[in-house]
């Protein structure tokens, strides 16, 4: 019944005028129905948690159904099969990252997935690992700087990455951990200038980037 009512709405909403411009930000126009964020996390509230009506909407193979499958699953009942089997299909950002964002980082395997796929060659599971760094830095409050700190080594060895989806989240990491205080705004400073140094020429845009937004005066007045 849930299953019917979403593909109806995602029908009714759909805009298929919108996809050329949805290409240009690098969300593939294939198999979508055009619908905007807001409508699809509408759509999913109403519905609310169900893990088998997840991995149905996953298997219909849009992208709003994929997304919206990473908002009405219920992380309790997520495997690592399931996460490495999702990440598999991962072929632009916008799925990789909502999925990390509304589902992967409340799993109790986000940790380990995210230092697994950050050794990862295929972009976007490569991508997945460094979003996952990136949405565990600003959702997970109680873990101690050390957790946080565990993650600079894949961002240093990662940075030399050219591929434009891998170094931007790599980039999204190293700010978003040395936004959470001043001891890791401190320490992600410390990594930057590491990285900056290095002859490459995704790690001096990675680091040149990170630093512009880690030294800002409003951040850092903002810093506990």
């Amino acid at each position: 019944m849930e299953y019917d009512y979403i593909i109806h709405e995602l029908e009714s909403l759909s805009k298929p005028e919108e996809r050329e411009g949805m290409a240009r930000f690098g969300i593939s126009p294939k198999r979508t129905y055009a619908v905007r964020m807001p409508e699809i996390r509408r759509i999913a509230r109403k519905v609310g948690k169900d893990h088998e009506l997840a991995a149905r909407l996953w298997d219909a193979d849009y992208r709003e159904t994929k997304i919206m499958a990473s908002i009405v699953d219920d992380p309790k009942l997520v495997t690592e099969g399931q996460m490495e089997s999702w990440a598999a299909e991962f072929d632009y950002w916008e799925i990789c990252d909502q999925c990390c964002i509304n589902l992967f980082r409340k799993t109790p395997y986000a940790y380990k997935k995210a230092f697994q796929w950050s050794l990862r060659d295929e972009e976007f599971v490569k991508r997945a690992g460094f979003a996952l760094i990136a949405v565990l830095a600003v959702h997970d409050k109680k873990a101690p700087d050390d957790k946080m700190e565990d993650f600079f080594p894949p961002i240093i060895r990662e940075s030399k990455d050219n591929r434009k989806y891998v170094k931007k989240a790599v980039n999204w990491a190293l700010r978003q951990i040395g936004k959470r205080n001043k001891n890791l705004n401190k320490r992600a400073i410390e990594v930057a200038e590491e990285i900056k140094s290095t002859d490459s020429k995704s790690a001096k845009w990675i680091a040149a980037d990170a630093l512009r937004e880690l030294r800002d005066e409003k951040l850092q007045k903002k810093l506990i």
